[in-house]
């Protein structure tokens, strides 16, 4: 049984992009996007790292804390995500376990989506486009 202050939820996940870490950060600088993402959590920045990502309060459906640490790796990013929180409601075991599974996998949809519009049709072994320079 986690104790009374450990998080309900503690979901990590990690997708690799072929596209530098400023491009993946662009996904996520705009707080409209947030909402995209995460329609019933309410996001406050505490951390932000430029390139390596940022982090977040949570409140709304859930209560803790959210990170994507974005890591330089080969020739693209490693998005790591990390949620630690806890939802608004108690849950009973069952129901903690469906929401666990529907956020892991949301998770990994968000990250495969940004996979597939930042690379943009880029084929394995192929170099990443270089950031256009704003």
């Amino acid at each position: 049984m986690a104790s009374q202050n450990a998080p309900a939820l503690d979901i990590v996940d990690e997708t690799f992009l072929a596209v530098p870490p400023g491009t993946v950060a662009a996904a996520f600088a705009d707080p409209r996007s947030w909402a995209r993402y995460w329609p019933d959590l309410v996001l406050e920045v505490y951390t932000d790292r430029g390139d390596q990502g940022l982090r977040w309060t949570v409140r709304g459906a859930l209560v803790g804390t959210m990170e994507v640490w974005l890591e330089p790796v080969l020739d693209g990013t490693l998005l790591h995500y990390f949620l630690r929180a806890t939802p608004e409601t108690a849950l009973r075991p069952r129901e903690l376990r469906r929401e666990f599974d529907r956020r892991a996998r949301a998770a990994k949809t968000i990250a495969l989506g940004l996979k597939q519009v930042l690379e943009d049709g880029r084929a394995p072994g192929v170099p990443p486009r270089a950031e256009q320079a704003g």
